[in-house]
Parts: structure tokens; sequence; C-alpha cells
């Protein structure tokens, strides 16, 4: 019996339950007012005609009040204890103005009202109003809030129509209780859409206390990228969990499907305005061609080589050192491709291999992703950092242009401007070693085209502080910052994949591309905002109760407090796309490349590592 009670107010309709309640008032605050006229009268109490008008007048002055204090808009499923409170005040105000119109009859000799019924009625009322609330969530509610969870009412992030669709399919799969709705559109707030309450954007941090809200589910894909950037940022901020509809372009990719909610990522919070892939460069790179990716395994190289495998190539080999790594990304390619997936396990600094493996296949394009890139790493191993990063791009350049393979593209850095690293000086050699190939193809009239693409961090690559951060976070605690002030620039591994493609499609030889990344991000809001995503707190002085706390370390030996994209902004050329620059060249000749690698290879056999770091650093910045 109780369970059909349960299930049938369950499937009322908001503005029907609100009118249960009302009726409910009513009736109960005439027994109220009989009731305290029978204790102060004692007896057997017959009302007059006087008396049943005083009775009558108490739900007809107390439900507008309550109705103005929200008490009709209450979620009954998520009432918290503090609600008692806002009762007891519309019970003080709906007393006082009961009494201020017996008032008014007494004077007017209409009737006269003992004056101990007021404070029985207060009393009483409050006892009813509250209590009748209470007891309905414990009886009708405790065993399906047992059954969904803390975590089972949520908020919607705007009441449009994809708001509401998610809304209905919620309730209809029994997925959740949503408890209200959230929109900046002033118009909606205040009002029920489909029986659900519409508050504030600014209500958020009340809802939360108030309704024990765990969730928040975005829909806002439509909105401007500046504007839903900031709700991300907003939202995050609170402990909540935060989850959003896919968008229109992840639903059109296959990534996720209409009905499908994902988690917010790092990615969201960066708020970067990517714009979609110009399939015709893509093409013109790929389709029907011999591909050779170069670490390949890695986190650019293995997105490199998953976008290469969507543009129909004729082959692709994957080049790369780290035999596990080759393993995984192999097995994850082969198994859709309908093409030969050649795994070539080895280095770049083997010359043998990789002109055997040129040769061998008749590679039509090269993208350079092999690289050792962890700075503090590379800083303490610089003899090997110059061995792979410098001569393992010189010998497979060098092997490209004398088997003639048509492209050449190196994966650089932004580290590789005014470097103070190790590794950032190797990847400026790097690009220097390419220009120097792209000038040889363009004065010996080769056709080869030899680019580089520069860029800051991606978001989760190897290394990198997004993994650093996510392992801390899931340990609880500390994440570390080397310093306040620290700022990087950040993009997506597949947008960053993508936009490499398609720049080696618009080189011209000897270029040196640079992708533009938006703003530099503090990564002291990197660590807060993933902290925040995981529905945890920052412990702080201001917040000694939060669950994570951030630590300062201390900058590290040859680390940047800020990276750059360019030498020189100015002289940076806009191309036909619109996230892709192309930087001018540099005035060096050919013989002082060859000359300075030929110095660079001798201090490196000599294992002399001080003449080798004074050469590194002297040769790039001259």
């Amino acid at each position: 019996m109780l369970e059909q009670l349960r299930n049938g107010l369950s499937r009322l309709p908001r503005r029907w339950k609100s009118l249960v309640l009302v009726v409910f008032d009513a009736i109960a605050l005439i027994a109220v007012q009989f009731l305290s006229f029978q204790l102060r009268l004692g007896g057997t109490f017959s009302p007059t005609s006087a008396q049943w008008t005083l009775m009558l007048l108490a739900p007809v002055v107390a439900l507008p009040v309550f109705l103005r204090f929200g008490l009709y808009r209450a979620v009954i499923r998520y009432l918290p204890e503090r609600a008692i409170w806002t009762i007891l005040q519309a019970m003080v105000l709906a007393t006082l103005t009961w009494l201020a119109l017996i008032f008014l009859a007494e004077i007017s000799r209409v009737a006269v009202l003992p004056r101990t019924v007021p404070v029985f009625y207060f009393l009483l009322g409050t006892v009813v109003v509250a209590g009748s609330r209470f007891a309905a969530k414990y009886i009708l509610y405790s065993r399906a809030n047992r059954s969904m969870g803390s975590g089972a009412g949520v908020l919607i992030y705007g009441a449009g129509e994809s708001g509401r669709q998610l809304a209905a399919a919620l309730a209809g799969q029994g997925r959740g209780f949503v408890a209200g709705f959230l929109d900046d559109d002033r118009n909606l707030q205040g009002r029920d859409v489909l029986g659900v309450p519409v508050y504030a954007p600014s209500s958020l941090p009340t809802l939360i206390e108030e309704l024990g809200i765990k969730e928040v589910i975005l829909s806002i894909s439509s909105l401007e990228s500046d504007r839903r950037q900031a709700i991300y940022t907003e939202v995050s901020r609170h402990p909540v969990k935060v989850r959003t509809l896919p968008s229109l372009r992840e639903i059109a990719s296959g990534k996720y499907q209409v009905n499908q909610l994902r988690e917010i990522d790092i990615d969201d919070l960066l708020g970067r305005s990517s714009v979609p892939a110009d399939p015709d460069l893509l093409q013109r790179m790929i389709a029907g061609k011999v591909i050779l990716v170069s670490g390949g395994g890695g986190s650019i190289g293995s997105e490199l080589c998953r976008i290469v495998a969507r543009l129909s190539p004729k082959a692709l080999i994957v080049l790369e050192a780290n035999e596990f790594a080759l393993y995984q990304i192999e097995r994850a390619l082969a198994k859709d491709a309908a093409f030969p997936v050649i795994p070539v396990l080895g280095s770049v600094t083997d010359d043998v291999l990789v002109r055997r493996t040129l040769q061998q296949h008749q590679v039509q394009a090269v993208f350079h992703a092999a690289a050792h890139k962890h700075v503090p790493l590379v800083e303490l191993n610089a003899l090997e950092g110059v061995r792979n990063n410098v001569f393992g791009t010189l010998t497979l350049a060098q092997a490209a242009f004398d088997h003639g393979v048509p492209d050449f593209v190196l994966i650089s850095t932004d580290k590789a401007v005014r470097p103070t690293n190790v590794m950032g000086a190797t990847k400026r050699w790097a690009e220097l070693i390419v220009r120097h190939f792209g000038a040889l193809a363009s004065d010996r009239n080769t056709g080869q085209r030899f680019s580089a693409v520069r860029f800051g961090n991606v978001l989760g690559s190897n290394g990198s502080v997004v993994p650093l951060f996510r392992e801390q976070i899931a340990a609880g605690g500390p994440v570390t910052l080397t310093d306040e002030r620290m700022t990087r620039y950040f993009m997506s591994i597949h947008e960053a994949a993508e936009l490499i493609v398609q720049a080696g499609a618009l080189s011209e030889g000897g270029d040196i591309f640079l992708l533009e990344m938006g703003e530099p991000v503090r990564i002291r809001d990197l660590a807060e905002n993933m902290i925040r995503l995981g529905g945890l707190s920052v412990r702080s002085p201001d917040n000694p109760q939060g669950d994570i706390e951030i630590q300062v370390t201390g900058i590290r030996p040859a680390e940047k407090l800020f990276e750059e994209l360019f030498y020189d902004e100015k002289q940076a050329a806009r191309t036909a796309h619109p996230k892709i620059l192309r930087a001018k060249m540099t005035e060096r000749t050919g013989a002082d490349v060859e000359t300075a690698l030929a110095q660079l290879r001798s201090t490196l056999e000599r294992q002399d590592e001080a003449a080798m770091r004074d050469l590194l650093f002297a040769f790039i910045s001259a």
C-alpha cells in the first residue's frame, strides 16, 4: 500500500504535488484552530459562527505567507533540517497577520478571541506544518533515497530544449532526481519547467547546502565558447560532480551517443575554441601515401598514428624504441586497419635501420615525433638528450633527404624558443637541422618539403603535469607546484596532432610552423580546477578542512616560469589555417649548421659534457 502511494505521488506533476500540500495545510490549520479553542475553552466545544470565521480566516492568511516563503516549492524528498527555521518564520508571520485581523475584528466587536488561542495556534501549527513535511520525507522517500544514493539529486544547468529532454530522460530511466534547473534567463527564473523549479546560477551554493546536491549536469553545448568556459570554471569551484551533454561535434564523430553524459575534462576548463580540421589539407598530406611516424608509441606519436589511420594511407610504419609502447599502438591500429600497419622496433639514431626502412617501404611522408622530452631528466642526462634529439633528428632527416622522401615534419616545442634547458636547446638544434635540409632541397630543386611544427604542452601527454596532478589527487594529495607564478600553454593531444598534419600540407620547404595556443594557463589554476573537477576542495588557510593541499616545492634547475612560442611575434605570418602561423626564416647558412654539428658530435664522442653544453647553447644564441 505504502509503495503504491509512493509511486503514485512520484508520478504526479509537481503542480499537483504543490496543490496537495496547499489543501493539506488549509485543512490542518483549521483543525489546529479548532484544537486551540478546545484546549483553551475545554469541555464540549461548539464553535459559534464568529469563531468559525476566525478559524477559516487562519488558512486564508497563512497560505499566501507560506507561498511567499517558498514552502510549496521545496522538494520534500531533499528537505533539509534547516527548513524548520523557514517554517518557523512563516508561522510567526502568519500568526501575527492573523492576530492583526482579529484585533480589527475585536475593535469592531465582530468577535472576541481568548488570548491563549494564538499561542496554541502558533505552537501546534508549527508542529503540524513542519512535522507533516518531515514525516512525508521519511515515510514516502527514505527508502527511495537510500536506493538511489546520496548523489541522486542533480541540477541541470540550462533549461532549454536539450535540458528539458535530459530531465525527461533521467526521470523516465530512474537514474536520478532532478531537483531543479539553473539558467541565466531571468524570464525563466522562479518558474517551473516540466514541474521542476528554475533557479538563478547564483543560487548554486545555497542549493548544494539546502538540497544536498552532489551533481550538476551541464546542458550548454550551444553557447559561445567563452561563455561556456566561464560556466565550466564557475561550477567546478563548488564541491559537486560535474558532467555535461556531449557537443554536436562529439556526437558526429561517434565518440558519444546523444543520450550519453560525459565527465568534464580539463580541456573544457581551458576554454580553447578549436577550429574544425580542413579535410582537404588532411587528405592531401596522408591519403594513398606510405607514412612513417617516429616515436609512434608516445603521446603525440600515437595520436598522429590514429589520425593517419583514419585518412586511408597506403601503409603506416610505426618506428618506436619502446617495445611495449610499439606493441600497444600496433595492436590498437591493426584490428580495424584496411592497410598494412608495420611496426619497426628501433631508434632514430640507428642510421642503418632508418635507411633500410625508408628504402624498403618507399616512405612518402615522415612525422618525426621521437624525442626525449622530460625537462629535468634530459637536464640530468644531457649527453643522451643530445644524442637522441639532435643526432637522431639529423640521422632521420639526412636519410629522408637522401632517399627522396617528399615530406618531412618535425614535432618541436615552445621550449625551443630562447631555451634555458638542454631539452629546449636540443629541439632548437633539431629545428635548425630541418631548416637546413629544407634549404638544401630548395637549392637542388628536389621538390622535397622539410618543416617543423612548434607548440606548447599537450594535455595528458606522458610525463606532463596533468597526469602527475591526477595521480597526486587520486592519492589524496598533496598536489605539488614548483612555483605559484608558473604559466604554460596547453592544447589537447588530438587538436595538436590534427594541426601538425595540416601544417605539413601547408609547407613550402624549410618552414617552422607555430600553432596558435591561446592564452597561457597559470599552473596553480590548473591544479585547483583539477581538484574541483574531482568533486573535492582545495585545502588552504581560508579552508583548513579542504580535501587536497597544494604545496610549492621550488623551481627546478633550468626551468622557466613561462614559455614562448615566438622569437619575434611580429615576424610570424598567417597561413591559410587560422590556427597555424609561419615563422620567418633565419639567416644561418648550411655551412654554419654543418660545422656546428661536427663540433657537437666531437664533444659527444669525447663524452665532454661541459664542452657540449657550452656549444649547445652558444650556437643557438649567436
